[in-house]
């Protein structure tokens, strides 16, 4: 264990943040979606929700700042989406801080970017349209 990182990081998912490039994209996945079927690199973290990775990753993680960075499902036609899942999502990054709105796209269209997506992390969310894109910035230098 390493000290200020989160244990729901495991070090499969460290590795993983770590070799993303600028403009890479994680799918952060309900245990509903279709990991294997999209995506050849896909990482197991049974038994945590997405926001708990969330509040773990976005310490690490800087957020693409000229692109939109955050993705989610919009829901199918004649189907409804829980609010309260963005909203947990959005105060597991942003602490009650403004930060960038959250696009919604089709079911199809976000598949097809878990498809180019860097990786995708299977959790143990079961929220109905729980899965979330993040798509990585330009990391800050670090002050020594």
């Amino acid at each position: 264990m390493l000290k200020g990182i989160s244990p729901a990081l495991s070090p499969e998912l460290l590795k993983v943040l770590c070799e993303m490039g600028h403009g890479d994209e994680i799918v952060l996945a309900d245990a509903h979606f279709p990991g294997y079927s999209v995506n050849g690199r896909v990482v197991r973290a049974d038994g945590v929700k997405v926001d708990t990775l969330l509040r773990a990753i976005i310490p690490l993680f800087e957020l693409d700042s000229h692109a939109s960075p955050l993705a989610m499902m919009a829901p199918v036609d004649g189907d409804e989406l829980d609010p309260a899942v963005e909203q947990r999502y959005r105060q597991a990054l942003f602490r009650g801080a403004a930060g960038p709105a959250i696009e919604r796209i089709d079911r199809f269209a976000f598949y097809d970017r878990a498809r180019a997506a860097f990786a995708v992390v299977m959790t143990g969310e079961v929220a109905k349209y729980g899965n979330i894109l993040l798509k990585k910035g330009v990391t800050p230098p670090f002050a020594d």
